[in-house]
């Protein structure tokens, strides 16, 4: 399955670590220098949740962000509980 938001369109993106050495000038050095650099993928916070789509709830993968957004409307709160039935004794 695809680590893309359906709502946000959220997606992996390619990018790069930079990796420095030397002391900044601020601190008295020479300046940072770039000693290497590393592609690396940045990945979008993906959570599966249960949602309301066309009237039934389903299992989504959606963002976070999507989820703060409030693009998600969640199911109602189940309610329902056993009825309790009364204890005679037998006589």
């Amino acid at each position: 399955m695809p680590r893309v938001c359906p709502f946000t369109g959220k997606k992996t993106t390619s990018g790069r670590t930079y990796t420095h050495r030397g002391k900044a000038k601020y601190l008295g050095g020479v300046g940072r220098k770039i000693t290497g650099k590393t592609k690396r993928k940045f990945k979008a916070n993906m959570q599966r949740v249960r949602a309301v789509i066309d009237g039934k709830v389903v299992k989504i993968n959606v963002s976070a962000k999507a989820i703060r957004n409030g693009l998600i409307v969640k199911p109602p709160k189940r309610t329902w509980k056993p009825p309790v039935e009364s204890v005679e004794s037998a006589e």
